[in-house]
């Protein structure tokens, strides 16, 4: 008999993206795969290893699935991912239980892992970062049939001061346009009617390749697929939001209302002891530029506070900001100084409670911005994409509108109508709260109603 596999995805949705290739791949090459840990003979876990929490985690999954193999549960663990990449031979030697490990350049390699070396040593596949999948690589789809990730591009060529996936990923390495276009047509065939389209920075997609591919260029293309309801854009770097992209953005209902854009900070100082200061246009700018838009466009964006240097009237003009900006999505996180970056050396550590005082003040704030957006949507009908029975109760359904993506974003919770997981549907709000919203499905009849469905997010 076949021994069976189980692989657990840490981290962010690039991670799952490689995740579901490994997947694809192993069934590829014959092993069964297995939906759980206790139904699996091997153990396989894909760890992200970006930031300090991320690694404790990453290393605690290990723990665990060790204690597992150690008491007759599982055969093999395998280890794979970031945490890998970054950190090399000392996880192999203060591992001796794990059976073999796999860097982030290396996926297309996994079945070779599971198989062993022949010299019956413990393997360790770690190279440079150069490999990039495409639309021909197994995949198998983990995600909800109606939602799947696109990665655009493997690797970052920014050089952030705190940020150490440029070590871990490699450079900036995209994707051929059509390779793209036909793994979207691909997944539409088979009911994929959203697709977040997601890289390390997502508008730098096509600057490694010298041959016009573009971000801009890329969604032209992939809104004549027909029966792709939503596109939406994820990790956007400020610098890199063009007005083209905003105006394709106006001109197809097709091109989800949403960015997110990580700014991390707006104090000048601070953004350029980070690597991120542009004299071209400012955090302040950039959010006044984007709400000028004739389309409204839901923001979000990710803040970092406690980063050295980062005195009291730094942190109240990035307060200041928040309270002018009003996400619609925001997190905040402290700054975590990571080994072997610049921003590690350079002193002028910010006290961690007052770190964690900044985030709690910033995610107050937020959370009464939310309420009041949320608050502002009550008697609408907006477009919902269903996503099922909510984990709260089977009596209420779930979904979401295009102004939020899947796991990190507020939900709808519908309780009155019926519906089916996959469907696009009207919903009327009724009660708003700071992460979540009520309604009921309605029917909207008359003249242009498909248009009215998908725009009135």
């Amino acid at each position: 008999m076949k021994p069976k596999v189980c692989l657990v995805s840490l981290g962010c949705a690039k991670n799952l993206v490689d995740s579901e290739n490994m997947l694809g791949l192993l069934k590829a090459q014959g092993f069964d795969l297995a939906p759980e840990l206790n139904k699996a003979d091997i153990g396989i876990v894909n760890t992200c290893g970006f930031i300090q929490p991320a690694i404790e985690e990453s290393i605690g999954m290990i723990l665990d699935i060790a204690g597992m193999k150690s008491a007759g549960k599982l055969k093999k663990l395998y280890v794979t991912g970031c945490l890998v990449q970054r950190f090399g031979y000392k996880l192999k030697k203060e591992m001796p239980e794990v059976d073999g490990w796999l860097g982030t350049g290396e996926i297309h390699r996994i079945a070779r892992l599971l198989k062993g070396n022949t010299d019956g040593g413990t393997p360790f596949l770690i190279n440079r970062p150069i490999y990039l999948a495409d639309h021909k690589t197994p995949r198998i789809q983990s995600s909800p049939f109606y939602t799947a990730y696109v990665k655009l591009a493997e690797g970052c060529s920014h050089r952030c001061s705190y940020c150490t996936i440029p070590g871990i990923r490699g450079p900036l390495r995209s994707r051929a346009t059509g390779s793209v276009v036909t793994e979207v047509a691909s997944m539409v065939e088979r009911g994929v009617k959203e697709i977040n389209l997601i890289a390390q920075d997502t508008t730098s997609y096509g600057k490694d390749l010298k041959n016009g591919a573009c971000l801009e260029n890329l969604l032209e293309k992939l809104v004549s697929i027909k029966g792709l309801q939503w596109i939406r854009i994820l990790y956007s770097h400020p610098h890199g939001i063009s007005d083209h992209l905003l105006s394709l953005m106006e001109a197809h209902e097709e091109i989800c209302p949403y960015l997110d854009i990580p700014l991390q900070h707006v104090h000048s100082g601070i953004l350029e002891k980070m690597g991120r200061y542009s004299k071209q246009e400012n955090p302040w700018q950039l959010v006044e530029r984007l709400r000028n838009r004739k389309r409204p466009i839901a923001l979000r964006s990710t803040l970092m506070v406690g980063f050295p240097g980062e005195t009291d009237d730094a942190f109240r003009e990035l307060y200041d900001f928040v309270s002018q900006a009003k996400f619609e999505h925001l997190g905040v996180f402290i700054y975590s100084p990571e080994k072997g970056t610049r921003a590690a050396r350079l002193g002028q550590n910010v006290d961690r409670k007052a770190a964690e005082e900044r985030r709690d003040a910033l995610m107050r704030l937020q959370a009464g911005i939310s309420l009041e957006k949320h608050k502002g949507m009550i008697g609408k009908v907006v477009a919902v994409l269903m996503e099922g029975r909510s984990e709260e109760t089977d009596l209420l359904l779930k979904g979401r509108t295009a102004a939020m993506a899947p796991d990190v974003d507020a939900q709808i919770l519908i309780n009155k109508g019926k519906g089916s997981a996959g469907e696009i549907l009207p919903v009327k709000i009724l009660e708003a709260y700071e992460y979540d919203l009520i309604g009921e499905i309605c029917s909207l009849t008359g003249k242009g109603v498909k248009s009215k469905v998908k725009r009135c997010a």
